[in-house]
């Protein structure tokens, strides 16, 4: 497995552990992870802070140059919000762990240009299955259900 979604993947982790939802992200820049991230909706008490925003948010302020040469990794489609920051930030690239357990805002990116690759992770779609099942309720309020 890339080493990028493993960072992801420990990310998603993390999450979990501190009793929120397993989404992770990292944004890496020229071979390196510039920010890095976890969905901390919970432990924050944020409506906005899924993993792709919090690496976005660790990343910090980079010119648009940077962004402009970053590959996205995150655990789980992205949603609508996330998706949108990944276009206004310019990002060309998305590798997403699994879309089976959600479906984000892929046929968008692709439609904007940006290059989408599935990883198909099994152990990002177990994670997820797993979290689903035992939290149905944080689920459903995290996707706005």
């Amino acid at each position: 497995m890339d080493k990028f979604m493993e960072a992801a993947i420990e990310e998603a982790r993390k999450g979990l552990a501190e009793g929120g939802i397993p989404i992770g992200s990292v944004i890496v820049y020229e071979g390196r992870i510039l920010g890095r991230g976890h969905n901390r909706r919970v432990q924050n008490g944020s409506v906005v802070l899924h993993g792709e925003m919090d690496a976005f948010e660790n990343a910090g302020r980079q010119p648009a140059s940077v962004y402009r040469n970053c590959t996205l990794y995150t655990t789980l489609s992205p949603c609508p919000m996330c998706s949108g920051a990944i276009l206004l930030y310019g990002i060309p690239k998305v590798i997403i762990g699994e879309n089976e357990t959600f479906l984000g805002e892929e046929e968008l990116l692709k439609s904007r240009g940006v290059e989408v690759v599935l990883a198909d992770s099994e152990e990002c779609k177990n994670m997820m299955k797993d979290f689903i099942r035992d939290r149905p309720e944080l689920w459903n309020e995290d996707i706005g259900v």
